[in-house]
């Protein structure tokens, strides 16, 4: 068996395994992005039943992150909070998303919550949300190019115009 085979075999095997960590005495899992709806749906069956925050993080400038050795850091990483009453504890969940195809299934159907959250980081980042409903803008205008929050986005410069003051 080549070298090519024995990594891809171990990449496809990693992206159903889930790798567990801790950060600050909360656990964190890391998954592959086409395991991240299986993941979900067990984590929702035992008790995390409210996503309290789904955002991302562009790591263009910082690629250097602390990751389990099985899983391949990648420019985008999306991270999902969940919580459970019952439990009185957190999940956090880790998806590295590539850059060359930065796209993640919905979370909708299981955190209806989500909705607004997804599209946000679709609208500042970029990253696409398969089976959304609405995957539409809702912080930037929809003629806007572009995704604010990359790490590779022109600041520019706003004209600010000013009236002329009473008094002057």
């Amino acid at each position: 068996m080549s070298d090519e085979a024995v990594s891809e075999e171990t990449e496809q095997s990693n992206e159903t395994e889930v790798y567990k960590t801790s950060s600050r005495g909360q656990t964190v899992l890391h998954t592959g992005r086409n395991n991240l709806l299986n993941t979900i749906k067990q984590l929702y069956s035992d008790g995390f039943n409210v996503c309290i925050d789904l955002t991302a993080v562009d790591y263009l400038e910082n690629p250097k992150r602390d990751l389990p050795v099985e899983i391949k850091p990648e420019r985008f990483e999306l991270v999902v909070n969940l919580l459970s009453h019952q439990k009185r504890e957190r999940r956090r969940l880790r998806i590295q998303v590539p850059d060359n195809d930065p796209t993640v299934p919905t979370l909708f159907d299981i955190y209806p919550g989500t909705e607004a959250l997804e599209r946000e980081v679709h609208d500042l980042f970029g990253i696409h949300f398969d089976g959304h409903p609405d995957m539409t803008r809702i912080l930037m205008p929809e003629n806007w190019e572009g995704h604010p929050l990359r790490k590779d986005y022109d600041v520019g410069k706003i004209p600010v115009q000013f009236k002329e003051a009473p008094g002057s």
